[in-house]
């Protein structure tokens, strides 16, 4: 069965050309032109991904992206026409594992959303299927992260950061490599997304997240996996 696509718009030439392009691709198309109808959507068709724009009537892109996360990792690019970095960066700590902003190109909103599906669906067959870095448990073939007992949820992008790391433990990446990692490319000016995923991160596992222990800042270069 065809991927499912939640488009979130309330203009609808946008929808028409975003709708044109991934039904063009072979992804089946859901609608919601509102906040309140996104949610409903969401939870009673259970989209594969979802393209959220930011403004949107009765309920903004904003709050449905921390409403979703209280009950869901679906797949989340926000699109915004918003040029502040801090309203950008604000989507992705609640939750969102990528954005775009407007203009763009609908052929690049495609492409990250075929790079987004094919990363959350698991790791390569070919990888070690267990990491295990101190309590940390990380099932690649499960999509399950553990700290000791408890099971932690991740979104799609924290899980391919974390499982990036946990596969070389001590190495270092550059953010552009973790941005690949996440996202299937390398997008270019994208880079400092992975900090928020990385402050994401460290407030789901580490037992003090402003002292952490787990994922190392590597200042000027990037971030590495405590050795142990």
């Amino acid at each position: 069965m065809n991927e499912r696509i939640l488009i979130v718009d309330d203009e609808p030439e946008i929808v028409r050309v975003l709708r044109g392009y991934l039904e063009r691709a072979n992804y089946t198309v859901l609608t919601a032109s509102s906040g309140p109808e996104a949610l409903r959507r969401a939870r009673t068709e259970a989209p594969d991904l979802i393209l959220l724009d930011v403004m949107l009537p009765g309920m903004d892109g904003i709050d449905v992206c921390r409403t979703l996360r209280q009950s869901s990792n679906v797949p989340i690019i926000m699109v915004t026409a918003r040029v502040e970095e801090t309203d950008r960066i604000l989507g992705l700590e609640l939750g969102a594992d990528d954005y775009v902003t407007k203009p763009f190109s609908p052929r690049e909103v495609v492409a990250r959303v075929r790079a987004l599906l094919r990363r959350s669906q698991g790791g390569l067959p070919q990888e070690q299927s267990l990491h295990v870095v101190g309590d940390l448990q990380l099932d690649v073939a499960r999509h399950t992260l553990r700290r000791g007992e408890q099971l932690i949820d991740l979104t799609p992008s924290e899980f391919e950061i974390l499982r990036t790391l946990m596969a070389a433990p001590g190495h270092v990446f550059t953010r552009l490599q973790l941005l690949e990692a996440a996202q299937g490319q390398a997008w270019e000016g994208y880079e400092r997304t992975i900090d928020t995923h990385v402050k994401n991160l460290r407030h789901k596992i580490e037992p003090e997240p402003s002292q952490p222990c787990y994922i190392l800042t590597v200042h000027g270069i990037g971030y590495k996996l405590w050795e142990g």
